[in-house]
């Protein structure tokens, strides 16, 4: 059950990785970008402009560690495509989606607190 509370619905498993996924890919973008900025801060380096730079850097590693980390996910896809097991692979494309949407949302965050994205 979601947060194991009492009268609360239980979240399916395919939904809580989803969600999981989003975060962790969030959670990438935007701690990087601001522990970058802190160390530009100390060497002396514009913190705003490391950080946009770090937060378009970063997103499709956000990606890759928010799915697992390896290149499993699409070997997953291809295996079960070929296979003509649809499900699976629709799964895993949509795990996919999700992560690329947290890594999106955290880098345009960063944008929009370091002022739009200025060059």
């Amino acid at each position: 059950m979601l947060l194991g509370l009492k009268g609360v619905l239980p979240v399916s498993t395919f939904l809580s990785k989803a969600i999981l996924d989003f975060f962790i890919a969030f959670g990438i973008v935007l701690g990087g970008a601001m522990i970058g900025g802190i160390g530009a801060v100390i060497s002396l380096q514009p913190p705003t402009q490391t950080m946009l730079d770090i937060s378009g850097k970063i997103k499709i590693w956000a990606l890759a560690a928010a799915v697992g980390g390896t290149i499993d996910p699409m070997r997953v896809i291809e295996s079960n495509v070929l296979d003509g097991n649809l499900s699976p692979a629709v799964k895993q494309i949509l795990y996919l989606i999700s992560a690329f949407m947290g890594a999106h949302m955290g880098t345009e965050l960063v944008k929009w607190v370091c002022g739009g994205g200025r060059g």
